[in-house]
């Protein structure tokens, strides 16, 4: 695991540095991590209540993302990261970061940072340790105290994913930027209407900012929005790595998806919120409750 990464991980039970072994990572009290043969190490700290998303819905979703359709997020994120990764290594942690996907895009665009992928979900942070050559993943849980240092991070991304204002807040540099991605209120709309798909919450706004427990300022709000052209095996990919596929029946879905047309234009609308590090002192609030957006 890279060195410029492991600097900035400390140990989920007691919070000291954690220093590299052979095949594992371990901090001066003695507790050791295993480095997966996938690349990821896992620092959870026993059951995790929250396990992320399953191994189908992280295939779908890395499908639908190498295809490029969400690709327009990753080019805002990497502009609005950019002004805070300076220095030497500067270090992007990715809260929630599925597949990596979008921390590698970011990661793309700026040559001397690294990356840290963490989620909750094993299918996903053994695909995020493969993201990038510059990035190292994390089995832990957005939910509970995370495994960085303290403002070790000059960026912290949330696409799509809950949040935990007070460990953001924490582990971001005074200097850095918070960068929040969810949808917006017409996202996917034509997929909502035409398969029932679940609605974005009317106060999604007020949600993020009450997720965030007080921790934060928000400093701009950018709306992005684009046309995809997407075939029905891309919508079968595109609800299957979303909320909806907790809700509905597989079959049910796909019978509904048969119906639609080939291809079918799709609207993506979210909305980019960035937070600047320095802000008010942390609170003890706990994350969004919603998942997946």
């Amino acid at each position: 695991m890279n060195g410029d990464i492991t600097r900035h991980l400390t140990c989920p039970i007691c919070g000291d540095p954690l220093d590299p072994t052979p095949g594992a990572l371990r901090c001066p009290a003695g507790h050791s991590f295993d480095l997966a043969r996938q690349g990821y190490v896992n620092l959870g700290t026993g059951r995790v209540i929250h396990t992320g998303d399953t191994a189908e819905m992280i295939a779908a979703r890395d499908a639908f993302l190498q295809a490029g359709h969400f690709d327009p997020i990753g080019r805002a994120l990497a502009e609005a990261a950019a002004p805070a990764l300076v220095g030497e290594a500067p270090l992007i942690v990715d809260a929630g970061a599925g597949t990596g996907y979008h921390l590698g895009t970011v990661l793309d665009a700026a040559p001397g940072a690294v990356g840290l992928a963490l989620d909750a979900a094993k299918p996903a942070v053994r695909r995020a340790a493969r993201a990038h050559p510059r990035a190292a993943a994390a089995l832990a849980d957005t939910w509970s105290r995370l495994p960085v240092a303290d403002g070790a991070a000059s960026v912290v991304l949330n696409v799509f994913a809950p949040r935990n204002g007070a460990e953001f807040r924490r582990i971001l540099h005074r200097e850095g930027v918070l960068l929040v991605v969810t949808p917006a209120s017409d996202h996917l709309a034509e997929l909502v209407a035409a398969l029932g798909l679940l609605q974005v919450a009317p106060d999604k706004p007020g949600r993020v900012q009450a997720s965030l427990g007080g921790s934060f300022t928000l400093a701009r709000t950018d709306a992005l929005r684009w046309p995809m052209q997407l075939s029905r095996a891309e919508i079968a990919a595109l609800v299957e790595m979303g909320p909806s596929a907790w809700h509905r029946d597989p079959h049910a879905m796909e019978t509904q998806i048969a119906a639609l047309p080939d291809p079918w234009t799709v609207t993506a609308s979210v909305e980019l919120r960035r937070y600047p590090g320095e802000g008010p002192a942390p609170q003890a609030a706990g994350p969004d409750p919603a998942t997946g957006c």
